[in-house]
Parts: structure tokens; sequence; C-alpha cells
């Protein structure tokens, strides 16, 4: 199968079927896909979240939507896929957007020991957590995932939708402000 590297739209449109941060209707809805163990990944997520801060201020806390979802590169992050599992495992009890903020924090530490410290942390059920992760059962989710990334033009995480189009500015809180500000005219 071919992909279009320049397409610049979102390919599979954002869903309940997400991980989702705010509403899923609006005014600006990012979609980010991302690896756990690549350090840019975490980076452009805590500037979303520092964008996500001021606007929750400035507009009220309904007035950006942000998915994550997975774009693995195991050939150079050997813990990506494991990682990406222990965040889906975590959301199955309610808990992803923990795990992924503790996978992001915690990135150079992401072998299965650390996986089952931090499911711990969250309290999980540590016999479901592992019972998920050794039947690998969220790795066609994570396909998924993927499949959409290639089928959109990604061909490297991270990689950022506003409201369906990529976004290749630069990647500091004022350019992310400034998409944000432009979607929603």
């Amino acid at each position: 199968m071919t992909y279009d590297r320049d397409n610049r739209s979102l390919f599979v449109p954002p869903s309940t079927q997400d991980h989702i941060q705010g509403v899923l209707n609006a005014a600006v809805v990012f979609v980010m896909y991302g690896d756990y163990e690549c350090f840019q990944s975490a980076n452009v997520y805590r500037l979303i979240k520092v964008a996500q801060q001021q606007l929750n201020v400035s507009f009220g806390e309904n007035n950006l939507g942000f998915i994550f979802r997975h774009f693995l590169q195991v050939q150079i992050h050997p813990y990506a896929q494991r990682a990406a599992e222990a965040a889906e495992a975590a959301a199955a009890q309610g808990q992803f957007w923990q795990m992924h903020e503790m996978l992001f924090i915690h990135q150079q530490e992401l072998g299965n020991g650390y996986l089952v410290e931090y499911a711990n942390r969250l309290g999980l059920d540590i016999s479901q957590f592992l019972q998920n992760l050794s039947k690998g059962a969220y790795v066609n989710c994570i396909n998924a995932d993927i499949e959409g990334a290639l089928r959109s033009g990604v061909e490297a995480a991270p990689a950022l939708f506003t409201n369906g189009i990529r976004y290749l500015d630069r990647w500091t809180v004022e350019q992310i402000m400034a998409a944000i500000v432009a979607a929603n005219d």
C-alpha cells in the first residue's frame, strides 16, 4: 500500500473512540500522533498543556479539544510499543491520561518493571493490567492509530493536526496559541 506523503489532512476524523481532553465539538480540536519514548513528543504535549491552561483561563474549558493517538517509531524506540500498550491497558481502567502523563514524565524508564510500577502508583488492578499486556489486547488499536497516521501523511512523531489540517509551524507556545486563534476565527 502506498501513502500520500504530501497529504496535510487528517484521514481518521476525531471520534468518541479517541482519548480526548476537553470536548469533541470544541472550536479547536488538536490531534497529536506521538511516541512515549520520543523526547519531542513529550515536549509538544507539554506545549499543548500550557496552551490549554492559558485558553481555559481566557475562554473557558470547552474551547479546545486534545486527542492523543499512537505513532510508534519502534526502529529507534524499543520501549514505545509496550508503553503504548500500558497506556491503553490503563485506559481500560479509566486512567489513560494519568498513565499518559506518567509515561512522558518517566520516558527514560519504560521497561516492563517500570510500567507495572506506574500502574501500581495509579492504583490500577495489576492482575488485569498484566493480563491485558500479556494478551496484546491493544495491539490492533495501536496499529489502527499508526495506519491512520500513515494515511494522513505522517512519517515521524510528533505530528499535530489542528481541526483536521496538519500543523507545520514552529513548536512554540506562541505559535500553537496563534494556530488556535486562527482556527477559532
